[in-house]
């Protein structure tokens, strides 16, 4: 196998995908997989946390391997480059397999080798994913394996889906053993959520507040009025304004809007929409509403927002 660390990657889904296929050599006492690093120009390549890791080469002197997994991790839109894009793209035409840890997910639709399969990203990054990538097929899932395509959430969804390939490679019982000596007490499916529920997330147990909250975060693009939201789950308009106030300290308006306000700086960050574009995804009838609420709830226009992370 072979790694391709880019730029700002996420040391702990590197990590997390390559500690398996070490201990499941260890556990066979034989050598099942062997892999080396590549970064985009064959120097050290620094993470996200500022650690750097020796690499073998640049990925575009890189030998054929079976499988090439692309490790991402911020800023990836900055650091998708043509030579990664040509690299993987050549690798894919000898047969190899193309994975993608975290936010390398944007590297191969961006390459185009996502068409008619299914993938995932990490949750932050979906909602703009979707948005440049309307006609792919994008889960909100932990991992997805289809044909030879692999990708990841990132995070600890990497070991999850490297116990599913060994699974898969030799038996269920190494992936069993291996997650043991990894103490991770349960091997998840792909098919399971990334995120907390929102009962843990929130620290939240009330079920009309958490109804609610689900109902606004599932429509932010045509946010539903309070009256509207208080007849979705059962309330009056006071009783969700009570239940608003009491357990999350603002109203249910000021909650609404603050979600769709923080959809709308990831847009800004992920993806090169136009602002009004963004707007309109948010749940905000123009560009000049969207600007003010952006600027009193964050001290900066969404123009200065995005020119500052520039």
């Amino acid at each position: 196998m072979g790694f391709c660390l880019i730029p700002d990657f996420s040391s702990l889904a590197f990590i997390s995908a390559i500690e398996p296929l070490r201990l499941a050599n260890r556990e066979a006492g034989r050598t099942i997989y062997s892999w080396k690093c590549y970064s985009v120009d064959g120097q050290p390549a620094k993470s996200s946390a500022g650690l750097e890791f020796p690499v073998s080469g640049s990925i575009s002197e890189m030998p054929k391997q079976s499988i090439i997994f692309l490790c991402g991790g911020m800023d990836i839109q900055t650091h998708c480059t043509p030579q990664i894009m040509t690299a993987i793209r050549k690798a894919a035409s000898y047969g190899a397999g193309i994975g993608a840890i975290c936010t390398a997910t944007y590297v191969l639709a961006k390459a185009g080798m996502l068409k008619n399969q299914r993938c995932t990203i990490h949750w932050e990054n979906t909602s703009g994913f979707k948005e440049e990538f309307p006609d792919l097929d994008i889960t909100t899932e932990l991992f997805e394996i289809d044909n030879n395509r692999f990708t990841c959430a990132g995070g600890t969804a990497a070991l999850d889906m490297m116990l599913s390939l060994i699974s898969t490679h030799t038996n269920h019982e190494l992936a069993l053993a291996v997650a043991d000596q990894l103490i991770h007490h349960r091997i998840r499916q792909g098919t399971e959520r990334q995120r907390m529920e929102l009962r843990a997330r929130l620290g939240v147990s009330h079920p009309k507040l958490l109804a609610a909250i689900a109902c606004m975060e599932e429509n932010l693009e045509e946010p539903y009025s309070c009256g509207g939201l208080a007849v979705e789950v059962g309330l009056s308009i006071r009783q969700l304004e009570r239940l608003f106030q009491k357990y999350m300290g603002f109203s249910p308006t000021r909650y609404y809007l603050n979600l769709r306000l923080e959809r709308a700086r990831s847009l800004l960050a992920q993806t090169s929409m136009p602002i009004i574009e963004v707007a309109l995804a948010c749940g905000f009838v123009s560009a000049s509403h969207f600007s003010k609420c952006h600027r009193e709830h964050f001290g900066q226009t969404p123009s200065e927002e995005r020119s500052a992370r520039r």
